[in-house]
């Protein structure tokens, strides 16, 4: 008997497709992209579509123009058959059909003809570059090596200008670094990574060329918001969901949190180090980058903007930055532009309670005035490049009281110290335009120029006492503890312990870094008790901040090997690659990692091939297989030690150093190879290298041979530097010439009496002398 027809409501039948139309979409929204998919760059015009109103304000930023092909349109300098005159060269820019050229001094020392390729910038100047050794094989969208003109157009004033190095007076030569045929003025070693997008070095050791590539030739949209083709396959596809995993398939830059946005921008916005080459935009500033900490020579002891630094380490200071303000609160980011005209840009956020600080009683200038800009005051600038001025942005409190008493620069006294200009020397006048001009004389031993700064210092700290009396507020500063430390104070030592290990909010984590780094860097082995007492706290605690807890580990090298490890080997797996590098390195240079087996040697190992990927990153400078060899030498791997020595001596042989260390370890080994069975093997090998026309001995000789008129020539420039001129008298001695080596000894002595080895290696010089 059949069973009767099974009655299904009516209201059931019409759930059917709504469940059918609820899995689809579900199923839609659960469709992920493979993990291993990797995002592609796809170029601008692929955004433009989409985002008309952002690429409206991009174009013509500077970001846009940061680098291009020199036409008509994108040069801007006058090259209209104009001569212009420097160091009794006479140049000329003029045009050859649609070329532009220019006819300069070349790297042999002969005036010949360059076509000028590409542009770099726009504004305030402009820089012209010329491509060299571009390969046979080149494809064409490759670039060999690119040299920057020194010529330069000032785009404000129209003119030609020669942009010389800071405190080199006197003419370039050609072979100089700082020619601009030179390392230092190329465009791959230098410039080339923060103008471009995805850019590729591509330079191969083995031919000493390059095969250099970018998706675009400027800063483009991928280069914020990372590789872009996932993101237009998904807005072009028929999906209702964005990707689950992947979201936009882009870098979220927006959120609550505002790193991701900061350390999109500061990799190109701060002077560093690169750790790894594969920075997208939203990755964690550490695991590519090495901030350079508080160098005396880059910055003031109290932080402010010395050298150029690009901001980033500056801002780091500020309590803005504690305070999650990131970059586009003030700046449109994709025009660039203040997003408010004038003061308007401070005081749409410090308005509480209404005009309270743009107002006489706060900042007691004329209303109008360039005393009444609230830049002026937190945001000073410093010019470099000639007519590029810079603004400090750590937005700081100006501090006269500081500079009576340590010396460091203030906002006050750099608007004021032109009062002082008729106490001057009407001969100097003329060359103290910029404060930064006076602060240079003054630390270049001027003591007109001094006494005059040191008077507006105290002009201006006597103004705040009475414009703010009992209220005026003078915290304590890290400043103060640098300055004692860099001045041999004892009493610095202990300011420094102090400043190490306070918490964040009381000082900024790069100047407890820098402050960890200078205890060691002089000697002062307390440093390591503190440096562990930061690797247990973010052991048993909070997480340090990535550039302390690096400082931290580089302070481990000077400890025992035993106590390295201890406090090391956990850093091996610490989430930050700059955390782990470092303390790779540490282990190698206490003498931990010599005396470790098994699968802690390994874990390290592991480490160190991070390091010499990072180091290689920068394969076209000697410095990088200098760093990594000198490693080697202490890892025992002499061959490879050897191998990176005569890389660097490849890459830039106008380089002192990298012959002087590979003498000194083939002079050990031929030494060891008496009671040494490895280091008579390596020689050995050395020897069936060179072949019957030589051996080891006549490769030292060569080398040493080699190294001494390059370092005459650096003792000659940096006649102030002690450890040049050591060096240049311990060559001077390994070639026979004492005299000549005492004299550099006793040079090097006197410039820096506090250091024992240039006093010890001079006595035991004049023991010798004495018995002759």
């Amino acid at each position: 008997m059949p069973f009767p027809p099974v009655k299904i409501p009516r209201r059931t039948w019409l759930l059917i497709p709504v469940l059918f139309i609820a899995g689809a979409v579900f199923a839609d929204y659960w469709r992920s992209y493979p993990s291993d998919v990797v995002p592609t760059y796809v170029g601008r015009d692929a955004c433009a579509d989409c985002h008309a109103t952002e690429t409206a304000a991009f174009t013509g930023s500077h970001h846009d123009l940061a680098m291009d092909l020199a036409t008509d349109e994108t040069v801007l300098g006058d090259f209209n058959d104009v001569t212009f005159e420097h160091d009794g060269l006479q140049n000329r820019l003029f045009r050859n059909g649609e070329k532009f050229m220019v006819h300069t001094e070349g790297p042999d020392g002969k005036m010949r003809d360059f076509e000028v390729k590409y542009v770099f910038g726009v504004d305030p100047l402009q820089q012209y570059m010329v491509e060299f050794d571009r390969p046979t094989d080149a494809k064409d969208d490759e670039i060999g090596r690119v040299q920057v003109l020194r010529i330069s157009w000032d785009t404000q004033n129209k003119r030609w200008f020669y942009l010389r190095p800071p405190d080199v007076p006197e003419k370039l030569e050609p072979g100089d670094p700082l020619h601009w045929t030179g390392v230092a003025q190329r465009w791959q070693t230098m410039c080339a990574e923060c103008h471009s997008t995805n850019l590729q070095r591509n330079f191969d050791v083995s031919t000493q060329k390059y095969h250099t590539t970018f998706s675009e030739i400027d800063v483009s949209c991928e280069a914020c918001h990372g590789p872009a083709s996932l993101h237009v396959e998904m807005a072009r596809g028929n999906s209702l969901f964005w990707d689950r995993h992947r979201g936009f398939g882009l870098t979220k830059l927006k959120g609550e949190d505002s790193h991701p946005q900061l350390e999109t921008c500061a990799p190109c916005h701060s002077r560093r180090g690169v750790l790894d080459g594969s920075f997208h935009g939203g990755n964690a500033y550490h695991d590519h980058f090495n901030l350079e900490l508080l160098r005396e020579d880059t910055y003031h002891a109290d932080g402010q903007i010395k050298d150029e630094v690009y901001v980033y380490g500056s801002f780091l200071q500020s309590k803005m930055y504690h305070k999650g303000i990131r970059c586009s609160d003030c700046h449109d980011p994709h025009s660039l532009k203040l997003k408010h005209p004038g003061n308007e840009t401070c005081t749409s956020c410090h308005q509480h309670p209404s005009g309270k600080y743009d107002t006489p009683s706060h900042h007691h200038h004329a209303v109008g005035s360039e005393g009444a800009q609230c830049v002026n005051c937190h945001m000073p600038n410093t010019t470099y490049m000639e007519v590029d001025a810079r603004r400090d942005h750590s937005f700081r409190i100006p501090r006269p009281d500081l500079s009576v008493t340590l010396g460091t620069p203030n906002a006050c006294s750099s608007c004021h110290v032109k009062d002082q200009i008729e106490s001057i020397s009407v001969a100097k006048r003329d060359r103290l335009t910029l404060y930064q001009d006076w602060l240079q004389a003054a630390e270049q031993g001027d003591r007109e120029v001094a006494d005059a700064i040191t008077k507006t210092d105290q002009w201006c700290d006597d103004a705040c006492e009475k414009w703010y009396g009992t209220e005026r507020q003078k915290p304590t500063h890290f400043a103060e503890a640098l300055t004692a430390l860099r001045t041999d104070d004892r009493a610095g030592v202990e300011q420094a312990l102090r400043l190490i290990v306070r918490d964040e909010s009381l000082a900024p984590v790069i100047a407890r870094a820098t402050a960890l780094d200078e205890l060691i860097s002089r000697g002062h082995r307390e440093g390591t008790a503190a440096a562990k007492q930061l690797i247990e706290q973010n052991a048993t605690s909070e997480p340090i901040e990535p550039i302390l807890l690096a400082s931290a580990a580089r302070a481990m090298s000077v400890a025992s090997p035993s106590v390295a490890k201890s406090a090391l080997l956990p850093l091996l797996k610490n989430p930050s690659r700059l955390v782990r590098s470092e303390a790779a390195k540490a282990l190698v240079a206490s003498g931990g990692y010599q005396t470790m087996v098994g699968t802690a040697a390994r874990e390290v190992d592991e480490v160190l091939d991070d390091v010499k990927d990072e180091l290689m990153y920068a394969s076209d400078r000697a410095g990088s297989h200098m760093a990594w060899a000198m490693l080697s030498e202490q890892r025992g791997d002499y061959v490879e030690a050897i191998t990176a020595y005569q890389n660097a001596i490849a890459v830039e042989p106008e380089m002192t150093g990298a012959r002087t260390n590979l003498a000194a370890l083939l002079d050990s080994l031929v030494e060891a190879s008496q009671r040494d069975q490895n280091a008579a093997k390596i020689l050995s090998e050395i020897d069936k290298m060179l072949g019957k026309t030589a051996n080891a001995q006549d490769w030292i000789a060569r080398l040493r041979a080699e190294e001494l008129p390059l370092l005459k020539r650096d003792a000659a420039l940096a006649s102030d530097n002690a450890a040049i001129q050591y060096r240049f008298g311990l060559a001077l001695y390994l070639a026979g010439d004492l005299t000549g080596a005492q004299k550099q000894l006793q040079h090097a002595a006197e410039l820096a009496p506090e250091v024992q080895d240039f006093q010890t290696a001079l006595r035991l010089l004049n023991e010798k002398l004495n018995e002759q």
